[in-house]
């Protein structure tokens, strides 16, 4: 892929990849105590931080990804996100019989999301995002044509006069 197909494919899979975890960030937000007595359940920590930050997270982060700001930091960062929230929220182990299997499938799909945004931290957002954009703005400058004629190139050590020596001021 070539040009702009293969920017359109990278903006849709960056939509695809945010909207797998900003509605729920949405509703996350309207609801951080339902969350944190969710996490508090699941036996962590300071349920109420950790879903503060969880929150903030899983919105801005989605929100980075569209836009395609900082996609190494984003990338990694929404990647460890995942896959903690995963075994935390899906621990298919503690589960027997149909639980155990849900719970596994669960946690296989976040995890393969968090391998999208590593490929996504590796590859980088494509020229339809901010990070494009802002490439494109920087190298515009230097890809501007010169104003004017070009002035000759000069040889080291050589003075050019103009074909005669100027005439001395009499004294």
């Amino acid at each position: 892929m070539f040009g702009s197909a293969q920017n359109g494919v990278l903006l849709a899979t960056r939509l695809l990849m945010a909207s797998a975890l900003l509605p729920t960030g949405v509703a996350r937000a309207l609801n951080v105590s339902g969350f944190a007595v969710t996490l508090a359940g699941a036996g962590c920590p300071a349920p109420n931080a950790v879903a503060t930050a969880a929150v903030i997270v899983q919105v801005f982060g989605p929100l980075a990804v569209i836009l395609g700001v900082m996609p190494r930091i984003t990338g990694l960062a929404m990647a460890g996100f995942v896959a903690g929230m995963a075994a935390l929220l899906h621990p298919f182990w503690l589960q027997a019989g149909a639980a155990a299997a849900t719970e596994r499938s669960f946690l296989l799909a976040d995890l393969g999301l968090a391998g999208a945004f590593l490929m996504y931290a590796m590859t980088g957002p494509g020229a339809w995002s901010w990070q494009g954009w802002r490439s494109n703005a920087a190298a515009a400058p230097a890809r501007a044509p010169a104003k004017g004629p070009k002035a000759p190139a000069r040889k080291s050590g050589v003075k050019r006069t103009g074909g005669r020596a100027p005439a001395r001021a009499a004294a």
